[in-house]
């Protein structure tokens, strides 16, 4: 009997997750792009900006295995919408922070509502594509995240022409309400329960799991001693410290350091993301290419991370040393490239090592790399006061970081899932 044509409704969750990674960048990178103005504005200092900074990362981490358990249990579908609205709710609200201490609570609780957003489309990505178009839709998904934070500097400076920074925080959160709207009426925790998803794609789904939700009984005994499950949260807090650079301290270093106006800043702040964005797509290719030329899915990964890990370490080692700010930042846009050759195969690990706990173990890993997101800033913020602006030690940091990250994935077994070993 001839198989009915899969009507490829999967795709449209790649779209969903694409927008939501967009409009989840560009909410997260603004403040760093209007910080200069607020900064003088608000008389804030070094340390001060880190620790505003921080407040994201750190609600970020301790939210993260919550929000990624939550969709295991309840399904990446009520999930979702309840982060995207929370944390659009935040967004807008920063344009109304006064001081100190109200930025750092708003933006705390912007990041307890951003939590569990990719380890919940790890989630939905696991249940609703087949296994092997898993790591190339990370690829798109994390290429979409780097290139909407790469372009939300100019679109940050356009919108502040027009309307104050009080204003433009409201203007960015209103999208999301949009998204949450769509995404809750279209989207199902089980794909077979779709009505646009005809036999010929349920077939292809193969072996995934057949629903998103009711998978709260979390094995936390094997997921804390995995040695893999370990090494991918020691590989992200290497991983996400320096790139937490690129959306935080980068205006300030640019103008500070490199004494660039503020349309400079604007124009070559964007390079680390957008090279970044180029990194994940091709890492997405290239992962399933060396995996096909070899048959070996844990080579590949392996081998793609560690040249992303050591190539990010060499290029930022040679940005630091490079007078001129256009060559340096073009080492650094390469850098950032190398950086996020890692992005794919760690969240497609992710969801091999986790199964229907995908969620969990996503959220777990995130966890890690955004208690990095909150210690970059904060540890950024104190070195440069205790030296008067000296950012060699900071830089040093993260490239010595990256050296550290090419050393976990040799030992990470990155197919295994979690409940066979």
């Amino acid at each position: 009997m001839a198989v009915e044509r899969p009507t490829h409704a999967r795709y449209w969750v790649i779209v969903f997750a694409v927008l939501l990674a967009v409009l989840s960048y560009i909410d997260r990178v603004a403040l760093s792009q209007a910080m200069p103005i607020i900064k003088k504005e608000l008389g804030l200092s070094p340390t001060e900006t880190g620790a505003i900074f921080g407040a994201f990362g750190l609600a970020y981490a301790l939210f993260e295995i919550p929000g990624g358990w939550m969709g295991d249990w309840l399904g990446p579908r009520k999930v979702l919408t309840r982060i995207v609205l929370w944390w659009s709710t935040f967004t807008a609200l920063l344009g109304q922070m006064w001081n100190l201490p109200s930025f750092w609570i708003c933006q705390f609780l912007f990041g307890a509502g951003e939590a569990g957003g990719f380890p919940n489309i790890t989630k939905a990505f696991s249940v609703w594509l087949p296994h092997r178009e898993r790591v190339r839709a990370q690829g798109i998904l994390w290429t979409a995240a780097r290139w909407a934070g790469a372009f939300t500097a100019p679109l940050v400076i356009f919108t502040l022409r027009y309307v104050n920074w009080h204003w433009a925080f409201f203007i960015f959160g209103l999208p999301g309400f949009i998204w949450a709207v769509c995404f809750y009426r279209w989207f199902r925790d089980n794909p077979h329960e779709h009505p646009s998803v005809n036999a010929g794609e349920r077939a292809l789904l193969g072996d995934a799991p057949k629903s998103a939700v009711g998978h709260g009984n979390v094995p936390w005994g094997k997921l804390l001693r995995s040695r893999s499950v370990a090494l991918l949260w020691v590989q992200y807090f290497c991983l996400s410290f320096p790139w937490y650079f690129y959306i935080t301290w980068l205006p300030t270093y640019l103008r500070d350091y490199r004494h660039l106006s503020g349309e400079q800043v604007a124009s070559y702040g964007i390079v680390p993301l957008f090279c970044g964005g180029i990194g994940c797509f091709t890492s997405g290719i290239l992962a399933v290419r060396i995996a096909q030329w070899t048959g070996n899915v844990r080579l590949s990964r392996r081998l793609v991370a560690c040249t992303g890990f050591l190539g990010a370490c060499i290029m930022l080692t040679l940005s630091i040393n490079l007078a001129d700010a256009r060559w340096a930042m073009a080492a650094m846009g390469m850098a950032s490239f190398f950086n996020d050759l890692v992005m794919p195969p760690a969240w497609g690990s992710c969801m091999d090592i986790g199964g229907k706990f995908a969620g969990t173990v996503s959220g777990s890993m995130n966890m890690m790399g955004n208690l990095a997101g909150f210690a970059a800033p904060v540890f950024g913020g104190y070195i440069l006061q205790r030296t008067g602006g000296d950012w060699s030690v900071f830089l040093y940091t993260m490239a010595g970081l990256y050296l550290l990250g090419t050393f976990c994935w040799p030992f990470i077994d990155p197919v295994t899932p979690m409940e066979q070993t």
